[in-house]
């Protein structure tokens, strides 16, 4: 691991003497994934410009006291790093940034992610759903990549070091960090820096947004963060009796006010609280509480499951009702509940089933009504929606509009896709954009 006490640096920041600063071609802040490739982007470029040419240099800061913890964190431990498909395919995942970040998922596409890990001794398993793990289900192997590639290019890396504040000093940057150096100075000058901090998804692991109040400081407008990809809690569960079924491809709808806002469809899962599962993680960025969702647990509309079950009680009038609907598809646990929330007997046949009761039953199954109470928070969530507005990013550089010489990466900026490894190969993308466009400021060229 490369990791310098914030202390002391390990020889390859500059400084012209002992009273001045040192510097660096381009300081990065933030240590996870996008933070790490970003550096060893500007970093190879350096390398590829003049490999004899100490006087540029790459340096990463880091608060906390290593690096990479997020990205342990991703997939449970298993590090979900992409998904199988062209950046065509991808786009769509991002809602409304699928533009913004079409230029970087074409700089660096999935497939060139995985070949570029591929080159450094990663393999990987594509799971049938198209999700992208490393073989070995160690999300240590892909940070131990990135920390020996950061080393090999000679990245400095200090660990233990929050920035407190970005200031300009000309075209110069100057980088105001806690605890840098307890016998000088406590600020690098930079030519080039990339905000990398991540969101405030997962803050147990440092994620706490700090980036915002850096990246607002030099005039940024930031959208309000909020969780993404999380668990909702439904008001009055009446199904939290069924915590642990699940439903592969699920259809539901949202509706806000009466007015349906979309269908999706996705694996659902029932919890004790509410519901979670990719499909509604996914759909959880648009929802609200007091929207309402309507699902579809039949796999059928209300039209073909009341014309399926009409069938099924004309053919089977001395079958319990419960019966017959196991035979269309619902588990029987949920039958059951269902017979229950139609106020029908346990023992209730279907000769004897009301049209009324029969309509409770289709509702319920096909267009199950349940209010959204709360979403999930910071700890629940698995990304953030908001961050530094995209329209005041050059989406082809990741360059600031409105600051030259600084630069985005990652979850810092409000962008969010579906669960999956979208958010990581967003992550990846930016970062190598960044890492390209900040070596190009810097006066490199390939």
């Amino acid at each position: 691991m490369q990791c310098a006490c914030p202390a002391r640096y390990n020889g390859r920041m500059q400084s012209t003497n002992s009273d001045s600063p040192p510097s660096a071609s381009c300081v990065v802040i933030g240590g996870g994934p996008a933070g790490l490739f970003a550096a060893v982007s500007v970093a190879e470029r350096l390398a590829q410009a003049d490999s004899s040419d100490t006087s540029k240099s790459v340096t990463v800061l880091e608060k906390g006291p290593r690096p990479g913890r997020k990205l342990l964190a991703s997939g449970s431990g298993q590090c979900n790093i992409t998904h199988e498909g062209s950046p065509e395919d991808f786009l769509e995942h991002y809602g409304s940034r699928g533009r913004f970040l079409k230029p970087a998922l074409f700089s660096l596409s999935p497939a060139g992610l995985l070949s570029w890990f591929r080159e450094r001794g990663v393999h990987f398993a594509i799971e049938t759903n198209g999700k992208v793990f490393p073989a070995s289900r160690r999300a240590t192997e892909i940070l131990d990549v990135l920390l020996a590639r950061a080393k090999d290019q000679g990245v400095d890396i200090l660990m233990n070091c929050p920035v407190t504040r970005i200031d300009r000093d000309g075209p110069e940057f100057i980088v105001n960090v806690t605890g840098l150096n307890p016998d000088g100075a406590q600020s690098l000058v930079a030519q080039t820096v990339i905000l990398a901090t991540g969101g405030r998804s997962y803050p147990r692991t440092g994620s706490e947004g700090d980036g915002y109040a850096l990246a607002a400081t030099l005039g940024h407008t930031i959208v309000l963060p909020r969780p993404a990809l999380t668990p909702v809690k439904v008001r009055n569960h009446v199904l939290g009796r069924l915590a642990g079924l699940s439903f592969p491809s699920a259809r539901f709808a949202i509706r806000r006010n009466g007015r349906k806002l979309l269908e999706a469809r996705g694996d659902l899962l029932i919890t004790h609280e509410g519901l979670s599962g990719p499909g509604i993680l996914d759909a959880s960025r648009g929802m609200e509480p007091g929207d309402i969702l309507e699902l579809e647990f039949g796999g059928k509309s209300e039209e073909a499951f009341r014309a399926d079950l009409l069938a099924e009680l004309a053919n089977t009038p001395v079958t319990l009702v419960r019966t017959a609907l196991v035979a269309l598809g619902l588990p029987r646990r949920m039958a059951e509940s269902f017979i229950e929330l139609a106020g029908l007997q346990p023992g209730a046949t279907c000769a004897n089933l009301r049209r009324e009761s029969r309509e409770a039953l289709v509702r319920l199954a096909a267009a199950f009504p349940l209010e959204i109470e709360s979403l999930g928070g910071w700890d629940e969530a698995m990304a953030t929606t908001g961050g530094v507005d995209t329209s005041e990013v050059f989406p082809k550089t990741m360059e600031s509009r409105l600051v030259p010489g600084l630069y985005f990466a990652g979850e810092i900026l409000d962008i969010d896709g579906d669960t999956g490894g979208y958010n990581l190969q967003a992550a990846f993308s930016t970062a190598a954009l960044a890492g390209a466009s900040a070596a190009t400021r810097a006066g490199i060229r390939t």
